[in-house]
């Protein structure tokens, strides 16, 4: 099957007219994920995915999460079998319905959406837990994890955009406009996030009735964080358009949804949440793609750029991101983000 970003691999198995789905995850090929015990010091002598809590290569956090998925009544693939020890996962078949393949037929964009959305309401309607199984912690998307993730684009697109690294006061000032930012938003409680909730990781199961209609896939990297983060992922896809106006039902939708089954969202720290949370995520995926076409190779990875920065200038026009949008027009003129001359 087609790979991803990553490095596994996918093989789609028959038997007896079944299939399921084997995952090969070779288990030396990433860098180590983050040990349950580590400090922040030693998170940082690990590598990149030990800061930004990645699972790595570490099947035992899919199997886990996949369980506790399933266990809140949503469509997470059943385990047939798993070696974790070498790196393979057998696991159900959901079939060819991409989220990103049906849509792309013509298939009813709300009805996806709204039902996308109410998957990941229903799983929000709890707090995180603390363990996704026993010795599988659910990690904290904590600060420092934050704050990797958008070193990413001083560390890469900013030299491939502009030709030359970040000099040492724009990597400093870049840092600490997003640590007073995203500070503000580490206290609004924590929920279980996919952390890469969107249509290329989700089927569309129609035979199927409610919440299970939605399958999810590529959750091995959840983490415990913000509530925001998953229906961001949804609504500003870095693979697809997404209009404002849906992106704004769907917000809607979400909060009728959590403030009917708990304590009332206020809407207006709610949008400030968000912004901040859309503004972290995308420019870690401007990083991201910038790494994947510059260290990698992937160069694919750069078509999606444009869209990537629509999507962050849109959230930097929230006041409370104003020092940062200041950094970004002054940083990273607007003719070297669209990535046309980078692809």
């Amino acid at each position: 099957m087609p790979g991803d970003a990553s490095t596994r691999r996918y093989f789609r198995v028959l038997r007896n007219g079944r299939s399921a789905m084997l995952m090969d995850q070779p288990p030396n090929a990433e860098a180590p994920a983050c040990p349950p015990s580590a400090t922040s010091g030693e998170r940082c002598a690990l590598g990149y995915n030990a800061v930004a809590r990645l699972a790595g290569a570490d099947c035992a956090r899919f199997i886990a999460a996949a369980s506790y998925l399933r266990g809140r009544g949503l469509a997470a693939p059943e385990i047939h079998a798993a070696n974790v020890a070498d790196g393979f996962v057998l696991l159900e078949d959901f079939g060819d319905d991409l989220y990103a393949d049906v849509l792309g037929n013509g298939a009813d964009e709300d009805e996806l959406y709204c039902a996308a959305t109410d998957a990941i309401a229903c799983l929000h309607a709890q707090s995180a837990p603390r363990l996704l199984a026993r010795d599988v912690p659910l990690y904290d998307y904590d600060l420092q994890a934050q704050l990797a993730e958008t070193d990413l684009m001083t560390q890469w697109f900013v030299p491939l955009a502009l030709g030359r690294s970040a000099s040492p006061d724009e990597i400093s000032e870049h840092r600490a406009l997003w640590c007073e930012v995203l500070s503000d938003i580490q206290a609004s409680g924590s929920v279980f996030v996919h952390r890469d909730y969107h249509a290329q990781n989700l089927f569309w199961l129609p035979r199927r009735q409610g919440l299970v209609r939605v399958g999810m896939i590529d959750f091995q990297d959840a983490l415990a964080g913000n509530r925001c983060y998953d229906l961001i992922s949804l609504v500003e896809d870095a693979r697809r358009d997404v209009s404002p106006e849906l992106a704004t039902a769907m917000k809607e939708r979400y909060l009728a949804t959590i403030n009917a089954d708990g304590p009332i969202v206020d809407e207006e720290a709610f949008d400030a949440e968000a912004a901040v949370t859309a503004a972290q995520r995308n420019a870690k995926i401007a990083g991201i793609f910038a790494r994947l076409a510059n260290r990698d190779g992937k160069r694919r990875y750069l078509s999606f750029v444009p869209r990537v920065w629509r999507y962050l200038e849109r959230d930097l026009s929230h006041p409370v991101l104003a020092k940062l949008r200041a950094w970004y027009e002054r940083a990273i003129p607007a003719e070297a983000r669209s990535g046309m001359e980078l692809a």
